[in-house]
């Protein structure tokens, strides 16, 4: 459920976290494919891969506690359906900032796998050392940098931690390759792989929700005749016979595939989390194109369109729920080559106010 919004443009809060050129990127519906999903570029191992066999013997010198940071690192880009050159940054920055151990000191306050700062608004102390949520944070900051599937994986890296020594993180390059390679069974040189095209799906889930326009809201409700907003979001996708989650939360974390909110097509879900804490989601609702949603808003006021919104809690990755294999199958059958929009801003009323600070430096090695 949404806080009560307040007619007001506000760009500041999500400004704050993704910086200027993230919002200009979205501003000016960067990343926008005609007929294609997101594209998974598997660029790990690839062409950054390094000196093989220096990766080797790196790798091999690894720990118990290393390894298993790793794993978890491959496993939630894996839950996430993020490419594998998204793991290969991730365990460079791990790698350089931590020598990839869930550390309790560091420069400053930074602290965990990735040094994270939580007087630089990445997290409290306890959070910043949770395993999972340092690896989802990283994710949730590279997922704002934009262009970094065509960076180098150390310069990707440097753009999230914003070090003091950037050229470091390209030291564990082999080594990161090598690794995504074996733990993750990755092969292969640079290449893009589509996620599977759900526009037809994604149709049929929109029409349905658009039948619901005016219902009223009820916490806990699934319909018919009423709904709270993850119970429209799930009741719309089933009417596409495809299965999702029932709370917004649940919708986040297992509801589909992560994508950039730069490239969000319609039927995509998208999210608010207090703080834009990936573990805090409050509210979902549909994505249209063109900055509209659909939602069912809260107590008090019936299912509408609304302009897509921010107020410091709008997350940077929307969740495009993915068909079994039958259903996408035909799903790509009838839907080659159709168009979809990508949003062309964020201009709408912020329903708290609440600017976050960006993450900094998360503190040199």
């Amino acid at each position: 459920m949404r806080k009560l919004a307040i007619a007001l443009v506000v760009f500041l809060g999500f400004g704050a976290l993704v910086g200027v050129g993230a919002v200009m990127g979205v501003l000016s519906g960067l990343g926008g494919r005609s007929g294609q999903s997101w594209a998974q570029c598997s660029t790990g191992p690839g062409v950054w891969g390094g000196n093989e066999q220096r990766g080797k013997r790196a790798a091999g010198a690894l720990g118990p506690e290393q390894r298993r940071i790793v794993r978890r690192i491959i496993e939630i880009g894996k839950q996430r359906g993020l490419p594998p050159r998204a793991w290969q940054i991730a365990i460079q920055a791990g790698k350089t900032e931590s020598n990839l151990r869930n550390v309790h000191y560091g420069h400053a306050d930074s602290q965990g796998v990735f040094q994270m700062r939580p007087s630089q608004g990445w997290g409290s102390v306890a959070q910043v050392t949770n395993v999972d949520y340092a690896i989802n944070k990283f994710y949730d900051v590279l997922l704002t940098v934009e262009g970094w599937q065509d960076m180098r994986p150390g310069e990707a890296a440097q753009a999230v931690e914003r070090s003091a020594f950037p050229s470091r993180y390209h030291d564990a390059e082999a080594m990161a390759a090598h690794l995504v390679s074996t733990e993750g069974s990755v092969s292969g040189t640079s290449g893009c792989e589509s996620l599977p095209s759900t526009t037809l799906l994604a149709g049929q889930a929109i029409e349905y929700a658009k039948n619901q326009l005016g219902k009223p809201y009820v916490w806990g409700a699934e319909g018919p005749h009423t709904f709270d907003c993850s119970g429209l979001t799930q009741r719309a996708w089933a009417a596409a016979d495809v299965q999702i989650p029932r709370v917004s939360q649940d919708q986040y974390d297992r509801g589909g595939k992560h994508v950039p909110l730069s490239r969000a097509q319609p039927g995509d879900l998208v999210f608010w989390g207090y703080g834009r804490n990936p573990d805090a989601i409050h509210h979902v609702a549909m994505y249209l194109g063109d900055d509209m949603v659909l939602h069912a808003p809260q107590p008090g006021e019936t299912v509408e369109r609304a302009k897509l919104w921010d107020g410091g809690e709008l997350m940077p990755t929307v969740v495009r729920p993915v068909p079994d294999s039958s259903a996408r199958a035909a799903a790509h059958e009838a839907d080659r080559g159709s168009a979809v929009g990508a949003p062309a801003g964020l201009s709408a009323a912020d329903p708290a106010g609440e600017n976050v600070p960006a993450p900094a430096a998360s503190g040199a090695p």
